[in-house]
């Protein structure tokens, strides 16, 4: 478990920037089960977290076609929130950070870690508008 005001300003980065901030297993379920196009963040406190996944998170959510509600959890801290993310993530083993696109509450499109890791926000941000343009 990470100090409240370690986590804090990483988890402002996405809730400040219209993100549902899910910190339950019952709030995940109801999130997934609202339908529609929802993006959902498992947000953590590594350097690629902060230096590639927020920042290209926010950057995929600059054009018209985009999810209509967005979420996130964060690992270490959020756990039973996480483990019921993570759950609704299957196949794709537990990462984070990782990203997520559901339709209608099944997954679309994953976006995991070493995907992430190493690369750019903005390379995560085109993989993600692509997947808003075939999904959203």
């Amino acid at each position: 478990m990470y100090p409240p005001e370690m986590i804090t300003p990483m988890k402002s980065e996405l809730t400040e920037n219209g993100f549902e901030e899910l910190v339950s297993s019952e709030s995940v379920n109801r999130f997934l089960a609202r339908g529609g196009t929802v993006l959902l963040v498992v947000n953590s406190v590594c350097g690629c977290a902060a230096g590639s996944a927020r920042p290209g998170v926010l950057q995929s959510l600059s054009q018209a076609k985009k999810p209509a509600r967005l979420g996130t959890v964060f690992a270490g801290v959020d756990q039973k929130a996480t483990q019921t993310a993570r759950e609704n993530m299957l196949p794709f083993p537990p990462s984070s950070p990782c990203v997520a696109l559901f339709k209608e509450g099944k997954l679309v499109h994953m976006v995991e870690r070493h995907q992430i890791e190493g690369r750019s926000a903005s390379a995560l941000a085109e993989n993600l508008k692509q997947a808003y343009e075939k999904y959203c």
